[in-house]
């Protein structure tokens, strides 16, 4: 596997489209800790690196005090998008930036909690491998799992205040 400084670069692709060839997606080949590959566009992971010099740039800085940190920690997931967040905890695993990585799983699970089991499967792309039988004896089961969990309406509602925040997951409107 390539260590961070021997990332491999995939050359250029146009998809064999003669119109695509004027604008050539630089696409990068990224290893993991795994060994697998994952093929993502150059701007995509400038962006994720981009972000994460800026969060160790603000923690390294021996002029900026903790309650500093703190708010820059706090507007740095507050408005991100949960995509963003993904590829930031993950390149964070990667590069091993630990308190990054706590940062980032904290705030995509406070967006989680009381979120319906549908929704997080649709957040994370996760098969429903259960029969309707199998959930509602699950549900029967372990009913203080579904204590609290938001109904439709309040999805909705917050979804409508923080747009931003969830552009880039599915609806549940969606079935």
């Amino acid at each position: 596997m390539a260590t961070p400084n021997e990332i491999p670069v995939a050359e250029t692709i146009d998809n064999g489209n003669p119109e695509a060839s004027e604008k050539k997606t630089r696409i990068l080949t990224l290893g993991t800790s795994d060994d697998q590959e994952f093929e993502v566009p150059e701007s995509a992971a400038v962006l994720t690196l981009t972000r994460i010099i800026g969060y160790l740039t603000k923690h390294s800085d021996g002029g900026v005090s903790e309650e500093e940190k703190r708010n820059f920690d706090e507007e740095f997931v507050a408005r991100a998008e949960m995509s963003v967040l993904f590829d930031v905890v993950l390149a964070a695993n990667y590069l091993d930036i630990k308190d990054l990585m706590d940062l980032v799983c904290q705030e995509i699970a406070d967006r989680m909690q009381n979120k319906s089991v549908k929704w997080v499967r649709k957040t994370f792309c996760i098969e429903n491998d259960f029969t309707p039988e199998e959930e509602k004896k699950i549900k029967e089961e372990h009913p203080w799992a579904w204590k609290d969990v938001e109904s439709d309406e309040e999805e909705k509602k917050i979804k409508e205040e923080y747009p931003w925040a969830w552009k880039d997951v599915e609806s549940d409107d969606d079935d």
